[in-house]
């Protein structure tokens, strides 16, 4: 489970360097106070307002991309399953004869679609599930196209729904390949540790140091930056869209 891993890695990396920027802060604003006193603090504030406001803004809009691409990509599922049901219903306008065919090959269609993203997150697997669904449509389309032939009014309706049945699968393979890049998950990161930092060195004037502050403060950051990771892919995580994969399996059962 490649990106489940990554995100727990990113996320206890992320934990432990908290904790390590919190004690050096904490350790140069001491030794700050101890050679300037109070002076060393002047001005301070605004610096540590930019960056913790930065902060917020990172997560906010990390946050809300994510929850939108996964409401995206949870609308996708059902808008697939009604294209293909639309087309499958279709074929009820062809002759008796050319529809089993047409039939079979729509619920082998069906079972390797549930199968690409059942397979997730063995990438090699999903990805040998999609080439066998990307070889069905050019059956499906070969066999849709003879059939029409002998009857050009009933290809008005069924060759248009096996076309928006294509393209949706090209829809949401794009959709589930579509993050943020790289670096603005490393920016979030970055900043993190800039945070941490700022509040250990805040805390230096403190005789003790506070071990629930400490420890409060990464743990709630580490696990909001792990929150968006996990909303970010949703076929691997904690927060996942696999329920929604039922309305393409009661559709396939529908196919009998």
């Amino acid at each position: 489970m490649p990106v489940t891993l990554n995100a727990v890695i990113f996320a206890s990396i992320l934990f432990v360097g908290m904790l390590l920027a919190q004690e050096l802060g904490l350790r140069i604003g001491r030794r700050r106070l101890e050679a300037d006193g109070e002076g060393s603090r002047a001005g301070l504030g605004a610096v540590d307002g930019a960056v913790f406001g930065l902060m917020g803004l990172m997560i906010a809009f990390a946050f809300h991309g994510a929850a939108s691409r996964f409401e995206v990509r949870r609308g996708l599922v059902v808008e697939e399953a009604n294209a293909i049901g639309t087309a499958y219903l279709r074929i009820d306008v062809l002759a008796p004869e050319a529809q089993p065919k047409l039939r079979e090959l729509f619920r082998r269609y069906t079972d390797a679609r549930i199968e690409v993203y059942r397979r997730l997150p063995d990438i090699p697997a999903a990805r040998e599930a999609l080439a066998r669904a990307t070889g069905l449509q050019g059956e499906i389309w070969a066999a849709g196209v003879e059939a029409v032939r002998r009857e050009p009014q009933a290809g008005m309706l069924l060759l248009p729904a096996l076309n928006a049945m294509f393209d949706i699968t090209t829809t949401r393979t794009m959709a589930l390949e579509t993050h943020p890049p790289v670096l603005v998950f490393g920016m979030l990161g970055f900043l993190a540790l800039a945070c941490a930092l700022l509040a250990g060195y805040g805390m230096a004037g403190a005789r003790r140091r506070s071990v629930l502050h400490v420890v409060g403060f990464a743990a709630i950051l580490t696990l909001t930056v792990y929150v968006i990771l996990d909303y970010e892919f949703p076929r691997v995580g904690v927060i996942r869209i696999d329920s929604f994969d039922k309305v393409l399996v009661d559709l396939r059962e529908s196919m009998k």
